[in-house]
């Protein structure tokens, strides 16, 4: 799976486009807790999304940027 397919996975899933590369990194994690995309894809996306600007907030502050 690639980010393209992904966004295209989340647009189904949630019935809107991300507006952040964070809300796809978190719909990443969950589909790998949640088993649906392998540790190799998982490892890919977030290097790929890391690189698009995805990032973890380190507290609340962040998260309003």
């Amino acid at each position: 799976m690639n980010v393209h397919e992904l966004k295209n996975l989340f647009a189904q899933t949630k019935e809107y486009t991300p507006e952040h590369v964070n809300e796809l990194l978190d719909f990443t994690k969950k589909s790998y807790i949640q088993n649906e995309i392998t540790i190799l894809e998982y490892r890919n996306l977030v290097r790929e999304l890391e690189l698009q600007g995805a990032f973890i907030p380190e507290d609340q502050k962040e998260l309003t940027l």
